[in-house]
């Protein structure tokens, strides 16, 4: 018994798949068509997309290389940390003089406080409020961010495990048990401040 090989029936099977697969009445001007439309779609006549993507029912064009690389420093977490550390800067900054305008010195000195002794004290509160929220603002904006690429999500919890570090960490400096209640404190904070932001 011979084993099954390239014989005269295996090529008359091969060749009438292939007569199957050829399209009938097919002549030189439908191949000129087809031609012409794959150039266009892949070919070297193909074009560039000049008008807007439509997504989610918002008009969109498309990012150019530049605008990729901006948005790519923008969304880094070194940019939100930096901008987070500056606006809490400049936030303490304001809470501070706020503070030294409305309760000064002079529950401290027992003579009348000067205008230079209450201006110097409004810089000391502002420089020290200041630092205080860049600290704290830079450690949650780099750790929400860290957090987020981490766990690929936009989601509540993570403001939550965010505000639970960053409040562990400042307050353990204070002990155990403060790291503990600054963990469950903070992270209740962000928790609240983000759902409400997002609601």
């Amino acid at each position: 018994m011979a084993a099954p090989g390239k014989g005269t029936d295996g090529a008359n099977l091969q060749s009438g798949f292939n007569e199957q697969m050829i399209p009938k009445h097919v002549n030189e001007q439908h191949v000129a068509s087809f031609n012409v439309v794959i150039d266009h779609i892949i070919g070297y006549k193909k074009s560039p997309r000049t008008e807007p993507l439509v997504i989610g029912g918002v008009p969109q064009m498309p990012l150019s290389r530049e605008e990729i690389f901006i948005k790519g420093i923008f969304d880094s977490c070194a940019f939100k940390s930096g901008a987070s550390c500056v606006v809490g800067f400049a936030l303490g900054g304001v809470f501070g003089l706020f503070t030294a305008g409305v309760d000064p010195m002079s529950t401290i000195s027992p003579e009348t406080p000067s205008t230079k002794m209450v201006l110097r004290e409004m810089k000391n509160r502002s420089l020290s409020y200041g630092k205080n929220f860049a600290l704290v603002g830079a450690m949650f904006a780099g750790t929400e961010c860290l957090v987020e690429s981490y766990r690929g999500k936009t989601e509540l919890i993570n403001g939550t495990m965010s505000g639970a570090i960053v409040g562990g960490i400042l307050g353990v400096r204070a002990g155990l048990k403060a790291g503990v209640f600054g963990a469950a404190g903070f992270a209740l904070f962000s928790t609240a401040i983000d759902y409400y932001m997002r609601h």
